[in-house]
């Protein structure tokens, strides 16, 4: 992975506003798939983005999560329900998974996860979750999820041919020398309803031995993987009661482990892990506290660490860095615009944000990025006013660095 040798180097963490084109396809697929005109559409709206991209001054680029559908214009789960089409071992269930509450799973020291509508900060603040004026993102249309019945397999090899592929073609006609693409995590990967596996350890792992083979053909193909885990801290929210820290690390260790197995032999160093704690907007009073995640974050032998960093809610524990040191040859990405708010950041609080990190881990190892995907979560016209402060912070921070 590119270091800022010379420059700070900018990025994002994946999903970008979809057009209004692009939406109404994805609302037309049919179950006989994709048409030659809707490959051609996402092609086409690739290279439209990576050029915008490029244009706005982002170093390393993405698809956007384009190949991965979105239902909405306003849509927190694309980047986690895409891999139900490529993975075989799945039935419908029927199961919302914003109002379900029957999914429940074990793990190591009574750690017991359950769903959205049983959250802690849904709990702790129903009256707001409740009021559709509060400005607590949650409704959505029915979010239907599958089951696992069966073997999981990765039957997604064109579909994910073809993001490579699109990001390609676009990064050679934009003129981007870096590129990357994001896929799912063991640990997101397992947070459906298991009818198949007998224990959860050996459903974990079953996901990463499926979900390699996309990561084996994203790196292959000479681009950077992002590996999509917002489970590693976005689960302790959905565990009740409340368990202790040393059985939630063991909980997630789980996932760690298997992520691991999932990478082994293959150029890690191309790999990015990105960790958040939900994109929804709400509170988040009851997230983990980041000190109690970086070095489980950290025991992931990979180039980049991607983490939330501007959230108002997590700023603050840039201290974490303090007394970390960073594997050699590793970058971080901490988010230095959000996802969580409209308010568009100043430059000037961007190039802050990032000269603090270089501070503490040196300037060559920080790539700016955003807390989260973009799209999906913020307007469009927000989301590149985002972007744009980003490259324009990094640019103030560079001047005052190199």
């Amino acid at each position: 992975m590119l270091h800022s040798t010379d420059a700070i180097r900018t990025t994002h963490v994946g999903s970008l506003p979809r057009t209004d084109a692009l939406l109404a396809a994805n609302a037309e697929l049919t179950e006989q798939g994709r048409t030659p005109a809707f490959d051609r559409l996402l092609a086409d709206s690739v290279t439209d983005l990576v050029r915008r991209q490029v244009e706005t001054g982002i170093s390393q680029v993405g698809d956007g999560e384009y190949g991965h559908a979105m239902s909405h214009s306003v849509d927190y789960g694309a980047w986690w329900n895409y891999s139900f089409a490529r993975l075989g071992g799945l039935e419908p269930s029927g199961l919302d998974r914003w109002a379900d509450t029957s999914v429940r799973r074990s793990g190591p020291g009574n750690v017991v996860l359950t769903t959205f509508p049983d959250r802690r900060d849904r709990r702790a603040f129903a009256e707001a979750y409740s009021d559709p004026d509060s400005g607590i993102l949650t409704g959505r249309r029915r979010a239907l999820q599958p089951k696992v019945t069966g073997p999981l397999t990765y039957t997604g090899q064109q579909a994910v041919a073809a993001d490579i592929a699109n990001l390609q073609a676009a990064m050679a006609a934009a003129g981007a020398d870096e590129g990357f693409i994001p896929s799912l995590s063991p640990g997101s990967c397992s947070r459906i309803a298991n009818e198949y596996y007998a224990t959860e350890e050996e459903f974990v792992y079953a996901c990463a031995d499926a979900m390699r083979e996309e990561y084996r053909a994203i790196l292959d193909a000479g681009l950077v993987l992002q590996i999509d885990d917002p489970s590693i801290a976005e689960n302790w929210d959905m565990i009740n009661p409340e368990p202790t820290v040393a059985d939630y690390q063991a909980f997630t260790r789980v996932r760690i482990e298997a992520l691991q197995s999932a990478l082994r032999g293959l150029d890690t160093s191309r790999v990015r892990f990105h960790v958040c704690w939900g994109s929804w907007h709400g509170p988040h009073t009851t997230d983990i506290g980041f000190e109690h995640l970086v070095d489980l974050m950290l025991s992931v032998e990979v180039g980049g660490y991607s983490f939330e960093a501007g959230n108002v809610r997590h700023e603050h524990e840039w201290r974490v860095w303090q007394d970390r040191v960073l594997p050699d040859g590793a970058v971080i990405l901490p988010g230095v615009v959000s996802h969580a708010t409209n308010v568009v950041e100043h430059p000037r609080l961007v190039a802050d944000r990032i000269v603090r990190f270089a501070g503490l881990v040196g300037k060559e190892n920080v790539v700016a990025s955003t807390d989260c995907g973009l799209g999906g979560r913020v307007h469009p016209q927000i989301a590149w006013a985002k972007l744009a402060a980003l490259t324009a912070g990094a640019a103030l921070a560079s001047a005052e660095l190199y």
